[in-house]
């Protein structure tokens, strides 16, 4: 049996052996040397197209697949869109087979939210519609009016994120909750202030889907006016209320187009510029690009559409109580639109145009209340209904949910608190929805 001290010697032994074979010291790592890299080639190549005027999606695919391939792939397509209503613009993506350069599947763009997904198998074409995800989160701005509203929403900084295109979308919706209170057009000054929050749904490319104003609030001259959101039903079909819960909106829109300036006011003796003489203006001439689309201002019917002398193409409109609305000059006329129709408030149901006596685009609006021609500009609309009584627990705690998202704007300055007894039930609730 051998002694511990033999036992001792053979262990360094074998450890002196160890490191020897090594070649290198105890503290330091092997060297394992490097790999030349390895290139894997891609599965598919892919070609984007954008489709021409008057050229069609089977004109895109000549080429690319067999005509019988062709047709059924079309075949696939009309399953989920009609071909013949793609526009120019449109893009498609052909996906190709990298072994052997044979088309495996096709994207066809029918717009922001929405793409058909073209893929081949050993059964043939098949197709779906893919639809495009999307987030939700909330927008926060405040500002001073220094030279137009325009300028000072669509540049500020604290919507520098958003594209363009979605600023003057929000500017639009600041108008279309506040038009009733103040006609942006005429009324807005220098040192007004704004303020607001809006949720929205946001695309991957960082554009707005939709969305809508949770709160916002507008300073002219001096004066406050307010706007909370309020969906007790939570189906999208709320409303805007003041913080006394009261309805912002009103039964008739305070113009019908968007954010655009008043070229000619009513008048009972007015130039006019092609006839040369002075005659009675009983409406308000609003100027706007050919092809903006026009508004009805209220619910009703249509009475008349068509070509009415000096007005050119035309649409008339009896709402209740015995108001008549006049569109003038139209460039054309919403499809489908036509004697006997009913409309809402904010349907679009023409287009801006230079039709009959007219020197420029722009539209002829008119309000007739019993037969009688008033100034859209200046009569009284009556209010919508207010929060109602059944929901008014819910609208205390959805407005100061609102209110505390205003609050948390970084200078905005203090929010007003609501003038009716039950302020102070209001709770500090955080978030929006």
């Amino acid at each position: 049996m051998p002694s511990h001290s033999s036992i001792r010697i053979r262990l360094l032994a074998a450890a002196f052996l160890v490191v020897a074979w090594s070649g290198c010291s105890l503290g330091s790592t092997p060297d394992a040397g490097e790999l030349d890299p390895v290139y894997a080639r891609p599965a598919e190549t892919v070609r984007i197209l954008t489709l021409a005027p008057d050229q069609t999606l089977g004109e895109i695919l000549q080429g690319s697949v067999s005509t019988s391939q062709q047709y059924d792939l079309l075949l696939a397509f009309q399953e989920q869109a009609s071909p013949r209503r793609m526009r120019a613009g449109t893009e498609i993506t052909l996906r190709y087979l990298t072994d052997n350069d044979s088309l495996r599947g096709v994207d066809v763009a029918l717009n922001s939210d929405r793409t058909v997904r073209l893929t081949r198998d050993d059964d043939g074409w098949h197709s779906e519609t893919v639809v495009t995800p999307t987030y939700t989160d909330t927008v926060f701005a405040a500002g001073v009016i220094r030279g137009s509203l325009w300028t000072s929403v669509v540049d500020n900084p604290a919507l520098g994120q958003l594209p363009v295109q979605d600023r003057v979308g929000l500017l639009n919706d600041l108008d279309n909750v506040f038009q009733w209170q103040v006609d942006f057009s005429r009324q807005i000054q220098e040192g007004d202030t704004y303020r607001f929050a809006f949720e929205r749904q946001v695309r991957p490319d960082g554009s707005t889907r939709s969305g809508h104003l949770l709160a916002a609030e507008l300073v002219n001259a001096g004066t406050p006016y307010d706007a909370i959101w309020f969906d007790p039903n939570g189906d999208g079909q709320g409303s805007y209320y003041d913080l006394d819960g009261k309805s912002v909106r009103r039964a008739f829109l305070m113009k019908p187009l968007q954010f655009t300036r008043i070229s000619s006011r009513f008048s009972l003796h007015r130039w006019q510029p092609i006839l040369h003489i002075y005659r009675p203006h009983e409406g308000v001439d609003y100027a706007a690009k050919m092809g903006t689309p026009i508004m009805a201002t209220a619910d009703g019917v249509v009475i008349f559409r068509g070509r009415d002398d000096g007005f050119g193409n035309c649409v008339k409109i009896r709402h209740p109580n015995g108001w008549v609305t006049l569109y003038g000059h139209m460039e054309g006329f919403k499809r489908g639109l036509h004697v006997g129709s009913r409309v809402h408030q904010s349907d679009i149901i023409g287009y801006v145009g230079m039709t009959g006596l007219a020197t420029g685009p722009h539209l002829h609006y008119q309000m007739i209340h019993h037969g009688v021609s008033v100034d859209p500009l200046s009569v009284k609309l009556p209010k919508g209904d207010p929060v109602p009584t059944n929901d008014m627990a819910a609208w205390r705690v959805a407005r100061a949910a609102r209110l505390s998202l205003l609050q948390s704007i970084p200078a905005a300055g203090p929010v007003r608190a609501a003038a009716t007894a039950d302020a102070p039930d209001q709770v500090a609730a955080q978030g929006g929805g």
